[in-house]
């Protein structure tokens, strides 16, 4: 089969790349700017044997997920900013049942309502630490609508072999941008896979010696599953009082991401030989930022972008590997300057960081970039 090439919108370019990664089940409720994806969902799961559920509000919708994917389902949901915050708690369920599942987040401004048809990248602290708890998740930034399909199919695969929820930050820009999308004529798609152990050796929440769990058992398999929210032992019993047991967990939950870090470095550089100065960017933003640095090397400036593709876990080392030689970062983000707090601390003590801050909607423009670049 030949590779398909489309024109479509991010929001549909995430729809695809669900499907194409093997979600068949879809819970949400429709709000700006994510609603396409709830609409397609609707349309195109029952072409594929899947389930679409239009739920009551996000809290449902979340909970909803998690209880399909225990019943067998790859299943996610899309909602942004309040709708995010809503579901807060149910990411949190999810990631002490280490429960595989993706939440799409079409960014908007915020707080409260705050601007419904504007971008925004200000959750992005809110997907790293909404819910209450130590524990660690995966968060993914497309910045066009071809990597709204790569990394939705990356979020569903990475949500399968590390069992916890992975975000996907997609903000107004990216989910409403019409342009070309390749499809390729195979996906890899990392399959549901029940428990190596028999049922009667199986614990659950035992991990294995790379710090991951064997398998996900679903419903109805033979194995004994609970799904037990409180601090729980491998077998999933409740352990709320028992310090150790409980400790125990929490360092899995945090360790089980934190420890395979490395892994989960996806980064891409552009003009970053010999660069002076760089450009750490991520999202809608990264276009800019492209812009930005090709005019400045035009004009002779040292100038680099590094684009975060994979947000959470950070990428320390690889940031680390890219500083030498320069004396200077900026970081443009649609918000009060975020991430660039994470840059400093990873590289504050080898150069000057700083901060270029956009807030109301407003994506920097390629010059407002490059005079900072050359300054």
């Amino acid at each position: 089969m030949a590779l398909t090439v489309e024109i479509v919108q991010g929001n549909e370019a995430c729809v695809k790349g669900a499907l194409a990664a093997g979600c068949r089940f879809f819970a949400g409720y429709p709000i700006t700017p994510a609603t396409e994806i709830a609409e397609l969902m609707a349309l195109r799961l029952p072409e594929h044997n899947g389930a679409f559920v239009q739920m009551e509000d996000e809290l449902g919708s979340i909970n909803a997920v998690v209880g399909a994917a225990w019943g067998g389902m790859k299943a996610c949901t899309a909602t942004t900013g309040p709708g995010f915050s809503l579901m807060q708690e149910g990411i949190g369920y999810a990631a002490m049942t280490e429960t595989p599942c993706v939440i799409i987040d079409v960014q908007r401004g915020g707080p409260a309502t705050g601007q419904p048809t504007m971008p925004s990248q200000q959750d992005v602290m809110q997907a790293k630490y909404g819910s209450h708890g130590d524990y660690e998740i995966i968060a993914l930034c497309p910045s066009s609508v071809q990597e709204s399909f790569e990394l939705t199919v990356k979020a569903f695969n990475l949500a399968e072999r590390f069992r916890v929820p992975v975000i996907v930050l997609s903000d107004e820009i990216v989910g409403h941008t019409r342009e070309k999308l390749r499809i390729p004529a195979e996906v890899e798609a990392i399959p549901r896979t029940p428990p190596a152990a028999p049922p009667d050796e199986y614990k659950m929440y035992r991990p294995g010696p790379d710090g991951l769990l064997d398998g996900m058992p679903s419903v109805g398999q033979g194995y004994n599953i609970l799904v037990e929210s409180q601090a729980h032992g491998e077998d999933g019993n409740r352990k709320g009082n028992d310090i150790a047991t409980s400790a125990k967990v929490i360092e899995h939950l945090c360790s089980k991401i934190t420890g395979h870090a490395q892994e989960l470095t996806d980064i891409v550089t552009l003009e970053c030989d010999e660069a002076e100065v760089l450009v750490v960017a991520y999202g809608s933003v990264v276009r800019s930022a492209k812009n930005a640095v090709r005019q400045a090397r035009a004009q002779g400036i040292k100038a680099g972008l590094v684009q975060l593709r994979i947000l959470w876990p950070f990428p320390d080392e690889a940031l680390v590997g890219l500083a030498s030689g320069v004396r200077k970062v900026l970081v443009p983000e649609m918000n009060v300057g975020k991430i660039s707090r994470e840059v400093q601390r990873v590289l504050g003590k080898y150069c000057e960081v700083i901060s270029l801050p956009a807030l109301g909607g407003e994506l920097h423009t390629p010059t407002k970039i490059l005079k900072q670049l050359g300054s």
